[in-house]
């Protein structure tokens, strides 16, 4: 018993000694490990109780929980010791000096395009249009078949379209959507726009990209008219370039619109009279629409005898470039902040 209490007193003169001199939380919690843990010694002493006699068992196992109460209470005075030292030095070292001068944090701004792109979309909410959205990867069957594209149409080579494999592509235009929503609306009335980036092959230069953004409009609607169509987008030319804005119709072609025309604005630099950025026309072109086709009325679920419609595109490069007089595209897409900071 005697070489048991000696063990157990040096074990206690051990601990106390390095407890003291301890300087930071961490070694305190490995001494507690040490000491106190399921794998000290002072356990494994506490374990060996059952091979005492029953008079020295009591002795011995009083003086091991005297020893464990010793450690324990001056683990715990110095924990909080070294508590407050460290927290005066965390203090110290996180003060804010107040004199200091104050740091202007930068604030970022629209892109062009996203200050674009939520004003057509206010202009057409406000005329009772909703927005629908599609995915950007889609099969061949809504960006070509359900647009009335042949199937030797030259739109849908590879060398102008980006193939994931035979039936299914990065959208060429956002018309996809207008055939998932006569698809999911049918027999319904539409009045929609749909907003999206498309993708095509092609070289990339000043006027050209190999991703842009297009709007398109859709509405559908028993006894629906061409003149409403002229008057709709007579309007927006109003509301995105000008009240004096005019605008005028070429006859055009279209797979997915017949009749369908190319869309001109009186030229918002010379108000029509002729000049260099309107090349002395007068005229400048941003967008194509025209009246949907029987064949594409019929794929998305209307009968064309009862229901007609008419439809629009345009792209969103394409009236910014004018808005706000821009000559490459390409800055669009440069993350230029001295660029993007002209439009806060």
């Amino acid at each position: 018993m005697e070489e048991i209490k000696s063990k157990i007193q040096k074990i206690k003169e051990d601990a106390l000694f390095k407890i003291e001199k301890a300087t930071n939380s961490k070694e305190i919690e490995e001494l507690r490990i040490h000491y106190l843990g399921k794998k000290s010694e002072l356990i494994n002493f506490s374990k060996q109780l059952g091979t005492l006699s029953s008079n020295e068992r009591p002795i011995v196992g009083a003086f091991i929980n005297e020893t464990k109460k010793a450690i324990e209470d001056l683990i715990e005075t110095k924990k909080k010791e070294i508590e407050i030292i460290e927290l005066n030095q965390k203090l110290h070292s996180e003060k804010i000096d107040i004199t200091l001068p104050g740091r202007i944090n930068k604030i970022g701004v629209k892109h062009p395009l996203r200050i674009i792109l939520e004003e057509i979309e206010d202009i057409f909410l406000g005329l009772g249009f909703a927005i629908e959205e599609g995915p950007e990867i889609d099969t061949e069957y809504y960006n070509f078949k359900s647009m009335n594209f042949e199937d030797d149409h030259p739109a849908r080579d590879a060398q102008d379209t980006f193939y994931i494999n035979e039936k299914v592509l990065f959208r060429t235009h956002t018309s996809p959507v207008q055939a998932r929503t006569m698809h999911k609306m049918k027999p319904n009335p539409i009045r929609v726009i749909c907003p999206g980036r498309v993708f095509r092959r092609d070289n990339i230069d000043a006027t050209h990209s190999v991703q842009f953004h297009q709007v398109e409009g859709l509405v559908v609607d028993k006894n629906v008219k061409f003149s409403d169509l002229v008057g709709i987008l007579q309007l927006f030319s109003q509301k995105m370039f000008g009240e004096s804005t005019k605008i005028r119709l070429r006859p055009s072609f279209f797979p997915f619109t017949e009749p369908s025309a190319e869309v001109d604005v009186s030229c918002i630099f010379c108000m029509g009279k002729g000049c260099p950025f309107c090349k002395h026309s007068g005229w400048l072109e941003i967008l194509g629409a025209g009246c949907v086709h029987p064949n594409v009325l019929r794929m998305g679920g209307y009968d064309p005898e009862i229901f007609t419609g008419w439809a629009f595109g345009m792209g969103v490069e394409r009236i910014a470039l004018l808005k706000y007089q821009i000559n490459d595209i390409r800055l669009f897409m440069e993350n230029d902040i001295r660029f993007l900071h002209q439009f806060k």
